[in-house]
């Protein structure tokens, strides 16, 4: 595993910071919001980027546990979040004819930070694949040294998580939860692409 000069535990505490605020905390706000503003599209946005949103929790638990594969779910997370936001043509028409208002500015600039956040976060995190391929005792050993590598910076946000909200619960454990989480999204986004897709289109009201 190659050092990383250009990357330190800083920039991915930054990074992860940033991603708490514009894929945890802003959107439940417009959750809460839309639901009292009775936007039904809106809502129905919100709930279908919450579905798509869960991989990021479960490639959280995979890099606690520092499972290889939490590298590789990472990343395609942050590919299909902008994809959930833009992919809607019903949803997109409405929004668009919504009346101006602090509301649907709001949800359009969230929509357009986040979908800048991903596309940088996915070039950002393409030298870090390379560690999906690694043995998971070495990302462990390489986790607990002190150079920066390119798959130990990585590692030591979903571990500060861990100290900080499941400071008695072993990895391996919380690493099962999230291989759990992997095995039902992948059974539900397989029956969407195969079966619900084909007969709703880009329409996500009709779902």
């Amino acid at each position: 595993m190659q050092d990383a000069p250009w990357l330190s535990q800083a920039i991915v505490w930054t990074d992860f910071r940033i991603a708490v605020l514009l894929t945890v905390i802003v959107p439940l706000a417009l959750l809460i919001w839309s639901a009292v503003s009775q936007s039904d599209a809106v809502t129905k946005l919100l709930v279908i980027y919450w579905r798509v949103a869960s991989l990021l929790a479960i490639a959280l638990y995979l890099l606690i546990a520092a499972l290889p594969i939490g590298y590789l779910v990472a990343w395609f997370a942050r590919m299909l979040l902008p994809i959930s936001l833009w992919f809607w043509v019903d949803v997109n028409e409405e929004i668009e004819e919504m009346p101006s208002s602090p509301f649907k500015l709001a949800v359009t600039g969230w929509r357009w930070a986040l979908t800048i956040y991903s596309v940088l976060g996915v070039l950002f995190q393409v030298p870090s694949l390379s560690c999906a391929f690694a043995p998971q005792t070495e990302l462990i050993k390489q986790a607990e040294m002190t150079s920066a590598t390119v798959c130990n910076v990585w590692l030591q946000a979903p571990w500060g998580f861990r100290e900080l909200l499941h400071g008695t619960t072993k990895p391996w454990f919380l690493g099962t939860f999230g291989i759990m989480g992997l095995v039902i999204y992948g059974l539900y986004l397989s029956y969407f692409v195969f079966f619900r897709l084909g007969r709703s289109k880009r329409s996500a009201m009709g779902q």
